[in-house]
């Protein structure tokens, strides 16, 4: 793994004095490959401290356009990306940020059918989505590749987030599986509701979450963690 730039030095100075971290560490960190599915409001603080945090090279999945009410507390996106693929806007915005990274991007919706292949492209998986559908086709991928998978979800004042790391605990469907299936209803928490994606969650009714919204900081809030998960990694 060749040395940091002077440059690189300089840019992440304060990172690299943290114990923990060092110029080992951050080598590492711009040597991994993330994948942050889905690049809303969680999506877009996740993807942009990555890119701060010097992650050499950011996936971006999602196949949606910017439009005028995610711009309430999707912070990757600005009111002149209206109408352009979310993928396209956040990487305009994280190249701004820090140019070095390298932003692969997929404007598609995650299924059962491409999961896998995406999911074995990367080093480490974010659950950005608001789809419970998806989440679960996302996490059995990861467990399936053994990849970790930094999930994260947010509703009204609330959010959560959890890390499974292969082999070192319950994946996101072994906690929540049995208790979303018996709820039979789907937690998406924004955007158009869309099919389980081959998830065998048929049963799971559409879930408005216009009804309930999001306080704006809440994604940052829970975005962060996540971010701060996958650097732990």
């Amino acid at each position: 793994m060749p040395g940091l730039s002077e440059d690189e030095l300089q840019r992440y100075s304060r990172q690299i004095r943290l114990a923990g971290v060092g110029e080992a560490g951050q080598g590492r960190i711009r040597a991994a490959r993330v994948l942050v599915a889905g690049v809303g409001g969680l999506g877009s603080p996740v993807a942009l401290y990555l890119a701060a945090a010097g992650v050499g090279t950011i996936g971006l999945v999602d196949p949606d356009v910017v439009e005028l009410s995610n711009l309430q507390r999707q912070i990757a996106h600005t009111a002149c990306d209206i109408g352009r693929l979310k993928v396209d806007s956040a990487e305009g915005r994280i190249l701004a940020l820090n140019p070095e990274v390298q932003v692969e991007k997929w404007a598609m919706a995650l299924d059962a059918d491409n999961a896998g292949d995406l999911v074995g492209r990367y080093d480490v998986v974010v659950d950005a989505l608001d789809s419970i559908g998806a989440r679960f086709v996302l996490n059995d991928a990861c467990v399936a590749a053994g990849k970790p998978f930094v999930h994260g979800a947010v509703l009204g004042w609330t959010g959560e987030a959890m890390t499974y790391v292969p082999g070192r605990g319950p994946c996101y469907r072994c906690v929540f599986g049995v208790a979303e299936a018996a709820a039979g209803r789907d937690r998406r928490v924004g955007g158009r509701v869309e099919d389980d994606g081959g998830a065998g969650l048929e049963e799971l009714r559409p879930f408005d979450p216009s009804r309930v919204g999001v306080l704006a900081t809440v994604p940052a809030v829970i975005g962060s963690i996540e971010a701060t998960e996958v650097l732990k990694l």
